[in-house]
């Protein structure tokens, strides 16, 4: 397959004969990427392909509202991030947790997911992690795992610059204290 540039697949993605082999490569290039975003937030192997592949779904058949403003990969992650959102809405409902609660239910999926091959430290910093306000939660690991910038970030979830450093802060703070309270 031929590699194409960013501004390339979204002129192909948006003329009919080359869509389909243009959202061929857009899976290729972002496929791996968003999901481990997806798993970091709802944990379990099952659910962040399940949510990926509701990602691309909703990519294919929305593609032609994409006009190119943001990047491509911002897209995506919004749209990833926004199916996260309602998946971990719909768990919490079905669990009776509110949205101020810790998800407990999704470190106890963790534990009995058959891909995770975490030691007892990544199940502390996943708990660690679960423990956070979603909005922390969510800029803690857009940054910390995929290092990426404020900038992007703000785009994906529409918060200014800002406050997504402040979010960051307090996200690392707490997981700090949380991963050295015991020592």
């Amino acid at each position: 397959m031929q590699q194409y540039t960013e501004d390339e697949i979204i002129q192909r993605l948006h003329d009919p004969a080359e869509q389909r082999d243009a959202f061929a490569q857009v899976v290729k290039l972002y496929g791996e990427k968003l999901y481990w975003q997806i798993r970091r937030m709802v944990l379990s192997h099952d659910d962040a392909n399940d949510l990926l592949q509701n990602t691309f779904l909703k990519a294919w058949t929305s593609i032609d509202l994409f006009r190119g403003d943001a990047k491509l990969a911002t897209w995506l992650y919004k749209i990833a991030l926004n199916e996260c959102i309602t998946f971990l809405n719909h768990q919490r409902a079905m669990n009776n947790v509110s949205i101020d609660d810790t998800d407990v239910f999704l470190l106890e999926q963790l534990r009995s997911d058959d891909y995770f091959d975490g030691d007892d430290l990544q199940l502390k910093l996943q708990k660690a992690i679960l423990m956070l306000p979603e909005k922390q939660r969510i800029v803690f690991t857009m940054k910390y795992y995929d290092n990426m910038k404020y900038e992007q970030i703000s785009e994906i979830v529409g918060t200014t610059v800002g406050a997504l450093k402040a979010s960051y802060h307090h996200a690392v703070k707490k997981v700090e204290e949380f991963l050295t309270k015991d020592i």
